[in-house]
């Protein structure tokens, strides 16, 4: 399936929006739902591609999985010991939470398993969580490169480690942890830096002990989990695209509603105000655990900074909608410490620079990072996305200050993180069509 995004120049973004679910937290919910004794209901629940490949995963192994109505799921958990042989592959599709995460509740099982993934996620590197689960006594093969499909070789005696990891990495740590589930002993995660903790947060609202202190977590195996209720909050990620919009188009007013705004997650927030944005975080208050509140965003000029490296893992996800306000940016905008971005859904660093070439928008690549030269305005131009879904919505919002069409091809993947993006981008007031 292809899609194109073809949009006019200029505009502004007005209104009032609720964007979709967010989408690590609607991953962790069908995990743990599924693990947990009794019955989970999850509402907002993000009903895009990505998540629904994590809900086949576990209608796959045996667990009871109703839909009563869009975004909502309600699962029967067979507990931690409940899950059945798959028939077959389970296919992750895009989406590599799914199956970095699934790589730790996998390794702790009777049976064995394969992992599988689209052409995109087959290339992503995988040994960054089969290694340390190696240590805790897990047998996961690879492909030669490191990279899926992955083989999980169920029946192994797990052992808890104390894990130091040298880069930071929510997904790694919560494949650790959540193999900490079926391991002897006590199973400890210390990151380098805060990454987002939502795995932490969820297994405490599912009633599971876990201890942390300063930037280590740790849980013992042998436990239980009891079934929730999940309210998810709308996907700060999603509401990124929004945010940058409006900073960029003269004239914009926009509020988003019920944003998670997780402090592991709201590096975006920070960045954007060292430019000089104007955003609000109005009305929070706690749902679930998570916090939440609306955000308040307005036009306000922009200025190139050097962004701060203790803020890269609290907006690892949302660098392709900064890469466009720095382009609309006066001055010089400059990222360090982001070697991450290279191993994506795409070379996130490499693809945006080529895109921001195409529109006029002067940069620097570097191994860790880029420097950005700001314009006044962007050209128009054609956008090559890689099926890289936060690639072709960051370039849609550039439209914003384009002076000519922009057309961004490859845009089908927007599905798996933001279900009704053009049809909602459209009602705040971005001229976009799609075929």
């Amino acid at each position: 399936m292809t899609s194109t995004f073809h949009l006019a120049p200029g505009g502004s973004l007005r209104g009032n929006l609720r964007v979709p679910g967010d989408k690590s937290i609607s991953h962790r919910s069908i995990m743990l739902g599924a693990l947990a004794e009794g019955r989970t209901t999850v509402t907002g629940f993000l009903d895009g591609a990505d998540c629904l490949a994590t809900l086949a995963a576990f209608q796959a192994m045996g667990v009871p999985i109703e839909r009563p109505e869009p975004n909502t799921v309600i699962l029967d958990g067979v507990g931690l010991n409940g899950l059945r042989a798959p028939s077959g592959p389970l296919d992750m599709g895009n989406s590599g939470t799914a199956m970095r995460l699934l790589c730790g509740v996998l390794a702790g099982q009777a049976f064995d398993s394969e992992l599988v993934g689209d052409a995109s996620l087959s290339r992503r590197p995988m040994r960054r969580v089969t290694a340390p689960l190696a240590t805790m006594g897990a047998r996961i093969d690879t492909s030669e490169q490191g990279t899926p499909p992955l083989r999980v070789h169920g029946g192994q005696r797990l052992h808890g480690e104390h894990h130091r990891l040298e880069v930071a990495s929510a997904q790694v740590k919560s494949a650790l942890l959540l193999a900490g589930l079926w391991s002897e002993g006590e199973t400890c995660v210390t990151e380098p830096a805060p990454t987002r903790d939502h795995t932490e947060r969820m297994l405490a609202g599912f009633g599971y002990e876990l201890r942390q202190h300063d930037r280590t977590a740790c849980l013992s195996g042998g436990g239980r989990l009891s079934a929730c209720a999940v309210d998810v909050p709308a996907d700060i990620s999603s509401a990124a695209f929004f945010l940058v919009g409006a900073s960029i188009a003269q004239g914009s007013d926009l509020i988003l509603h019920h944003v998670g705004v997780n402090p592991t997650r709201t590096g975006v927030i920070d960045i954007l105000r060292l430019m000089g944005a104007s955003i609000e975080v109005l009305d929070r208050r706690e749902i679930g655990g998570e916090p939440v509140a609306d955000l308040h965003v307005r036009w306000a000029p922009l200025r190139g900074i050097a962004i701060p490296e203790e803020l890269v893992p609290l907006a690892i996800d949302e660098f392709p909608a900064l890469f466009i306000a720095a382009a609309c940016a006066e001055g010089e905008t400059v990222l360090t410490g982001a070697s991450e971005l290279r191993v994506k859904e795409s070379d996130r660093i490499q693809v945006m620079a080529d895109g921001l070439a195409a529109l006029g928008v002067e940069s620097e690549v570097r191994p860790d990072g880029i420097r950005i030269q700001g314009r006044e305005s962007l050209g128009g131009g054609a956008v090559q996305s890689h099926g890289d879904h936060r690639i072709s919505m960051s370039f849609a919002m550039a439209a914003l200050r384009a002076t000519g069409p922009v057309v961004v091809h490859d845009c089908a993947n927007v599905a798996t993180s933001f279900p009704g993006f053009p049809e909602l981008a459209r009602g705040a007031g971005l001229a976009i069509t799609v075929a």
